[in-house]
């Protein structure tokens, strides 16, 4: 089952825009590759060909004859993340702040990101922190809560609004790691993390597969061993080295046995809870896929750090590794840490 990120906000908002900016793809190409979902809603999967999330966009609220009702509740219960988009030259946005109140009064835990676009049509900078403070004020009511939010600009034709587009990244990097991983942009110019990146996708398909499959009890003590094995092995092909029990001896003692035992107890801890009635079917199993999604893709990311400085003749230290296999986890798992 991919991620899923629903766009709300009225006609104009910037939703369609938003995705383009995000994905990297053309107006054109984003509207050639929507697909209906509903009557008036549309799905976009990214990237094309080897989806890794999936993009809902909902007609535009406040449009006259439009009951999004409907849509609501069907992008609702299909949905992971929900992006709140509302342009800051327009104050009138009760239609989105009405939504915006069913959709958590149904499910207290949405995640939600309000994202303001439009920070290039308000002149002036104390303009742009009032109109910024009265929508977020009213979407923080409709939540319950104040939302993280991000401003950005999307002006057609000019240069992406990058540190914008940063801040969003980041926000859904720490609201819903799965889908912030897949749109996460990198400046940096190191030769073993450029060549991560085209192996990166593999890594999340994985990390992905071990998620859904430990979500059932006793299941996951099999899907999802058997899954990190297969990623070592489809990385070894990668990098050009034959994982066998010579390189994965080498790789578990240079990741030091520590890391090892905490994960193989946690694990077990993990299926336990999830044997516990109720809360085992949720808390427990919601808990244990995000566990799952967060030590497979630390797991692949420090193979591919292995695998490189093997393939250099310059095998990382215990050190090394273990920071990396850290950092990974850290930034792919908002269950645990």
């Amino acid at each position: 089952m991919l991620p899923v990120v629903w766009l709300l906000g009225k006609t104009g908002a910037g939703k369609s825009s938003l995705i383009c900016a995000l994905t990297g793809k053309s107006d054109a190409e984003i509207g050639n590759g929507f697909q209906p979902c509903t009557r008036s809603a549309r799905s976009y999967d990214f990237p094309a060909g080897e989806p890794l999330l999936r993009f809902l966009d909902t007609r535009g609220l406040g449009e006259a004859g439009y009951d999004p009702a409907e849509d609501i509740a069907a992008c609702r219960d299909r949905s992971h993340v929900l992006l709140v988009v509302c342009r800051l030259d327009d104050p009138v946005q009760g239609a989105v702040a009405d939504a915006l109140a069913d959709i958590v009064r149904a499910d207290r835990r949405r995640r939600a990101i309000l994202v303001l676009t439009g920070r290039d049509l308000v002149s002036g900078h104390d303009a742009r922190a009032r109109a910024e403070r009265t929508i977020a004020a009213r979407m923080n009511r409709a939540a319950g809560r104040d939302l993280p939010r991000a401003i950005l600009s999307l002006e057609p034709g000019r240069a992406t609004d990058a540190a914008g587009l940063d801040a969003l990244r980041q926000q859904l990097l720490e609201v819903l790691p799965a889908v912030g991983l897949v749109l996460e942009k990198s400046r940096s110019g190191d030769a073993e993390y450029l060549e991560f990146q085209k192996h990166k996708r593999c890594v999340l398909s994985y990390a992905g597969v071990a998620l859904t499959g430990d979500l059932a009890p006793v299941v996951g003590m099999v899907t999802v061993p058997a899954t990190q094995l297969k990623m070592l092995h489809e990385l070894g092909r990668r990098y050009g080295v034959t994982w066998d029990r010579k390189v994965g001896a080498a790789f578990l003692g240079t990741m030091g046995l520590g890391i090892g035992a905490r994960y193989a107890a946690n694990f077990g801890l993990r299926e336990l809870a999830k044997l516990i009635p109720v809360y085992g079917q949720t808390v427990g199993a919601a808990t244990a896929g995000a566990i799952s999604f967060a030590s497979t893709y630390a797991l692949g990311r420090a193979a591919a750090y292995f695998l490189f400085g093997s393939a250099q003749g310059s095998p990382p230290s215990e050190e090394e590794l273990r920071r990396v296999y850290q950092r990974a986890f850290r930034r792919s798992s908002d269950e645990a840490g």
